[in-house]
């Protein structure tokens, strides 16, 4: 039995005894939840495909996904049958932040896992690999991020794709001029309506927002080139072991009864809600990390 297993199986034969010794026994988030029986997922409204508004205004994605498959462990392990889930919105920006301070208990959208962002927060196991990208105009005489001499390229405040694209001009003395939009949204925005002659922003997002356009995204293209190296995860707080361990036994069940690989399968090759399709097939290091993933046993 790995050490995680261990843990839970602690964790049950203590709420076993009673909800009051659970709550005497839990730390961190799982006591804080224990005793509220709240928990609050923060999510993007524009991380098409993990984390984004549907028609309705619901919450939906692959992230989204993935955090509520935690909720369910979280209600077993805490004993709240009855827990509720709140959803509250976040940003590049504020995200970190926001987790930080309490706002939300789980980040659940397109951030990437780097070694920065581990001094203040934690993440779950990787749940997808992206590069930074360049978005333009079909049409446009712009192949390459060597083009972009002279003109300005768009950004969503608070991504790592920011910095990557900050560093790779100054290091090229490209004269780039850079924009930032406070979310995606705003971004792709700014290329639609000419502010902007290119949005940088993870290749998998840049696919989402096209399509997410319906008809007008045949409109615009991504360029091949890689510019920065991105893992997604879930997010949470650091010093919190006892999530941590949930966190990664959560994975480990998904990745033992393939639902990982259905789940991915449901956001990047089926329909998504507005009729459009992804179809972003599953890269071979991300098979190979979900197959190490159910390996931990």
């Amino acid at each position: 039995m790995t050490g995680h297993r261990i843990v839970l199986g602690i964790l049950v034969a203590l709420l076993a005894s009673g909800p009051a010794r659970a709550v005497e026994v839990l730390g961190g988030t799982l006591k804080t939840v224990a005793e509220t029986g709240v928990i609050t997922l923060g999510y993007r409204e524009s991380s098409l495909p993990f984390s984004f508004k549907d028609a309705t205004g619901k919450p939906v994605g692959y992230a989204v996904d993935l955090c509520l498959e935690v909720v369910d462990d979280i209600a077993r392990e805490t004993g709240r049958k009855d827990l509720t889930v709140r959803y509250a919105p976040v940003t590049s920006d504020s995200r970190l932040d926001a987790l930080i301070s309490g706002r939300i208990d789980l980040e659940c959208g397109s951030t990437t896992a780097n070694a920065e962002r581990r001094k203040r927060v934690a993440f779950s196991p990787v749940t997808y690999f992206s590069a930074t990208k360049l978005l333009v105009r079909r049409g446009a005489a712009i192949a390459s991020y060597r083009d972009l001499a002279n003109r300005t390229v768009a950004v969503t405040a608070g991504t790592t794709n920011e910095t990557a694209l900050r560093s790779l001009f100054a290091r090229l003395a490209l004269p780039v001029t850079l924009v930032t939009g406070k979310d995606h949204a705003e971004s792709f925005a700014m290329v639609r309506d000419g502010r902007a002659d290119a949005l940088g922003l993870d290749d998998v997002l840049l696919y989402g927002l096209i399509a997410g356009a319906g008809p007008e995204g045949g409109a615009f293209t991504v360029l091949p080139d890689k510019l920065s190296f991105e893992p997604y995860g879930l997010v949470f707080r650091k010093d919190d072991p006892q999530l941590a361990t949930l966190v990664q036994a959560t994975f480990v069940r998904l990745a033992e009864s393939r639902e990982l690989r259905w789940l991915y399968e449901r956001w990047f090759l089926k329909r998504l809600p507005n009729g459009e399709r992804l179809n972003v097939p599953m890269s071979d290091e991300l098979h190979t990390n979900f197959q190490v993933i159910g390996l931990q046993d």
